[in-house]
């Protein structure tokens, strides 16, 4: 299962690679914050090259929001981060007079916490992102490439689907639902396969991997030919009946029997990496020709995929 990948999280390259238009609207209510209404609202799960883009590109409206969002967390961080160098500096102090397990603690966890808070702090604060800040995660949020009245368009989110119909409990009951094989998709998957179609872009796809000592280890696999992968997903614009929560889009990655090359390294899944060509009848499924759909992942990109364990 594909758990984590590095996408094009910087919406202007996401357009570059897709061709698609960006409807405003939809990133304001991700990002939205109405500290007056809330003030214990929790910031959206972005990969930071997407707040980033953002920040350093417009529209400003967008930017406007994770400015908000980034002083409210700078500022929690900052309070965090003082906690914590009086818990280092009282333990230090505390084993001048006398070691015990306690002043131990406090120095060894508080100095850990204290590097933590550091590093969120600089990434909260850089204007260009590293590779680690394109990475998304289950339940976080990135772009989605679907089609909209005859149009490419872009989405935000969140790589967890919860498909219409569902209670939003579904996301705990069923926390794998980020992942739809192939071999179920008109089972599990019959509502969004042949109707909610889309598709991610991504240079880097993650897999845990039990090696040879029993232990789990993270490799991340990369295309050869260092071309983006265009991966099909299935997604759902989720609605709660009752008017309570707010709407949701939601993905999930399709994956197949894996490459012989991730097979070797350990992994029994790879990510359907489609053709440029086939994007459009992709993205504008016919449910009465599935076929076609079957047709396109078996005619999918076969770029040898090397692999490397992820820090």
């Amino acid at each position: 299962m594909c758990y984590s990948a590095q996408v094009r999280a910087e919406h202007k390259k996401f357009q570059r690679v897709t061709g698609s238009k960006m409807p405003i609207k939809e990133y304001v209510r991700l990002y939205w914050l109405d500290e007056g209404f809330d003030p214990y609202a929790k910031r959206p799960r972005t990969p930071r090259a997407m707040d980033i883009g953002f920040l350093r590109d417009g529209p400003q409206e967008v930017a406007e929001l994770i400015r908000r969002w980034d002083a409210r967390e700078t500022a929690d961080l900052e309070r965090e981060l003082f906690k914590q160098r009086k818990r280092v500096a009282d333990g230090e102090r505390a084993l001048q007079t006398k070691i015990t397990k306690k002043a131990q603690e406090d120095v060894r966890i508080g100095s850990n916490k204290v590097e933590q808070i550091r590093d969120k702090l600089d990434a909260l604060r850089r204007t260009e992102p590293k590779p680690e800040d394109q990475r998304m995660f289950p339940g976080s949020f990135c772009h989605v490439l679907i089609m909209q009245d005859g149009e490419r368009v872009m989405v935000p989110m969140r790589y967890q689907c919860r498909p219409m119909g569902k209670p939003s409990s579904y996301d705990r009951d069923f926390s794998g639902t980020y992942n739809a094989r192939r071999d179920n998709l008109e089972g599990f998957w019959r509502g969004q396969f042949g109707h909610s179609h889309g598709l991610i872009v991504a240079d880097v796809f993650y897999e845990n991997v039990q090696g040879p000592d029993g232990k789990n280890r993270v490799l991340a696999f990369t295309p050869r030919t260092g071309e983006p992968m265009l991966i099909a997903c299935l997604y759902s614009h989720w609605t709660d009946p009752k008017g309570k929560e707010p709407d949701l889009y939601s993905f999930s990655a399709i994956t197949d029997d894996p490459e012989p090359e991730v097979a070797a390294a350990g992994h029994d899944r790879t990510i359907i990496n489609i053709k440029p060509e086939h994007v459009d009848a992709w993205l504008n499924p016919n449910p009465a020709n599935l076929a076609t759909l079957y047709a396109i992942f078996d005619d999918k990109q076969h770029p040898y995929y090397e692999h490397r364990e992820a820090a």
